[in-house]
């Protein structure tokens, strides 16, 4: 099997306005774009919106998203913060901080009940360094 591609699909009430979101915040590019169905990709790195009513879902399966985080792992979260937190219309859920486990991040809601977690990777506590795989 030769992978081409591997990512997620978020269900939306409002296809245009959670690519719309997903475009303005994190930088995103349409790469085919329909009422119904928006592909999103930036760099190497692809993200879809899909009504949450249509046809090609399973019945029973047509729900918006719950309990879910997309992570945006970046190489300069203070920067991102300022630039996000400038938008009037953008809810930040978590500020900024540092976490003991290796991340500066923050969390801001996105569409659709998602939440959007801005991470830059920082040096774990003791606690937590040798959780993580040596490569």
């Amino acid at each position: 099997m030769s992978v081409m591609g591997f990512y997620p699909v978020l269900m939306s009430r409002d296809v245009a306005a959670a690519a719309s979101f997903y475009r303005e915040v994190v930088g995103f590019e349409a790469t085919f774009e329909s009422d119904w169905y928006v592909s999103l990709r930036l760099d190497a790195f692809e993200l879809a919106i899909l009504a949450h009513d249509h046809t090609t879902i399973p019945a029973g399966y047509g729900a918006p998203p719950r309990g879910v985080i997309v992570n945006l792992e970046v190489d300069d979260v203070d920067a991102v913060h300022r630039r996000v937190t400038g938008h009037a219309d953008i809810e930040v859920v978590l500020p900024i901080r540092d976490e003991d486990f290796g991340q500066r991040h923050f969390i801001v809601a996105a569409p659709d009940g998602v939440l959007l977690d801005v991470i830059q990777p920082v040096p774990p506590s003791d606690e937590y360094a040798d959780a993580y795989a040596q490569t």
